[in-house]
């Protein structure tokens, strides 16, 4: 328990003054995030320092509340209201524009709301009133590198960074947290969304895009694997992307002049689930496993993703000639990172990678390896370890954080 409380206040005071800052500028904030990842510890903490109400909507008593939520917020409006698990009631969006519009005309600017939601953006605004210009959007991400320790990469890496599981007393408790995850995902938290999907074909679908993870998206091969048709298995990837539990990441297009492509690379977001989806339960199995170049790949990519500035896009680079970038990170229109992935000391990247950069004309271009020193190489290309990169990210992000 005492190292659980260590890193979570080192979850907090990397998220806490951006969440406060984002809180004195918007009427809402909304801090989305996977089950278990975190987002009610941090809002207790917020809640220890600001005149709040916290209502969590799994609670019965706390939905009763909102029977009448207008006349009941109303009561509320010069406190911070945190309103836990709001993909439960997205009616409330509708609501919670009003209110906001009602109390800027009573000099209530900011620090209304507190949103805590397990979901996507896009699957709260499915069925719920769009925020736009009143909220401002956060996600906490499952622990990093940084919060955790370069030291602890190997276990990381093989735990996935929620926080009970990397935190369990050994492997075999990390696994049957990991398994009871899934299942409650599978079981109770999808179908309270209202999505009518067997837990056996979701499982299924979940642990063939474990088994493909990183590769490119084929619904058709997917399909063909459980009996159904390519709709519904964009249904079902669309499911879990929402859920962000799955990560699309897109292809990038310019006027290369380039053959393209064009389908989407699919990776399940937390190396620790794709693990346990696939019956990996330590880390010399992971080591054996077919898998394990694209684990690390995965890996590299959310930890870079959740240090980056809240304005940046993240692609990948790919041409039908074999030029290819594993991430790029596009800061504007006019910057971007070129990022290529080994899980090597001594890292070697192929031609394709340095055409894709005369392609894409990155300001800068790093490989990330699994070594400790920084050095240089031909075409201004620096290779660099993860939390190298990751300080160097985090940093912008905060900058960017503090000019909002």
């Amino acid at each position: 328990m005492e190292l659980y409380a260590i890193i979570t206040r080192m979850i907090e005071r990397e998220l806490y003054n951006i969440i406060l800052e984002r809180l004195n500028q918007f009427p809402a904030v909304a801090l989305l995030g996977p089950r278990q990842v975190g987002k009610t510890t941090l809002a207790d903490a917020i809640s220890k320092e600001r005149n709040c109400i916290y209502l969590d909507l799994e609670s019965p008593s706390d939905v009763m509340k909102l029977s009448e939520p207008e006349l009941y917020l109303s009561l509320h409006e010069d406190k911070l209201v945190i309103l836990d698990e709001v993909q439960r009631m997205p009616h409330l969006f509708q609501i919670l524009r009003g209110l906001i519009d009602s109390g800027k005309r009573k000099g209530l600017i900011a620090g209304r709301f507190l949103l805590l939601g397990a979901a996507s953006l896009d699957l709260l605004q499915q069925s719920g009133e769009s925020l736009a210009g009143r909220i401002a959007y956060l996600e906490l991400s499952p622990l990093n590198l940084l919060e955790v320790g370069t030291n602890e990469i190997n276990k990381l890496w093989i735990r996935g960074g929620f926080p009970d599981s990397f935190l369990a007393m050994d492997e075999r408790q990390s696994v049957i947290w990991r398994e009871n995850f899934i299942r409650t995902y599978l079981e109770r938290d999808i179908p309270a969304l209202g999505p009518r999907v067997p837990a056996e074909t979701l499982r299924r679908f979940w642990m063939m895009l474990a088994h493909n993870q990183g590769c490119l998206f084929n619904a058709a091969q997917l399909a063909r694997g459980l009996a159904v048709d390519g709709k519904t298995i964009t249904r079902y990837l669309d499911l879990l992307v929402d859920l962000l539990l799955v990560r699309r990441l897109y292809p990038w297009h310019n006027n290369t002049g380039k053959r393209l492509i064009k389908s989407p690379k699919i990776f399940v977001r937390d190396s620790g689930l794709t693990h346990t989806l696939l019956g990996i339960n330590n880390f010399e199995s992971l080591l054996s496993h077919p898998i394990v170049g694209m684990s690390w790949e995965n890996f590299v990519i959310e930890n870079i993703i959740s240090t980056l500035p809240s304005t940046a896009t993240t692609y990948f680079y790919r041409t039908a000639a074999g030029a290819e970038i594993d991430l790029l990170i596009e800061f504007s229109p006019t910057r971007c990172w070129a990022i290529e992935i080994k899980r090597s000391l001594t890292p070697q990247v192929s031609k394709g990678f340095y055409h894709a950069i005369d392609d894409t004309k990155p300001e800068a271009s790093f490989i990330i390896y699994s070594g400790n020193e920084d050095y240089q190489i031909k075409q201004q290309i620096w290779v660099k370890n993860l939390t190298g990169i990751m300080k160097m990210l985090w940093s912008d992000f905060q900058k960017t954080s503090s000019m909002k």
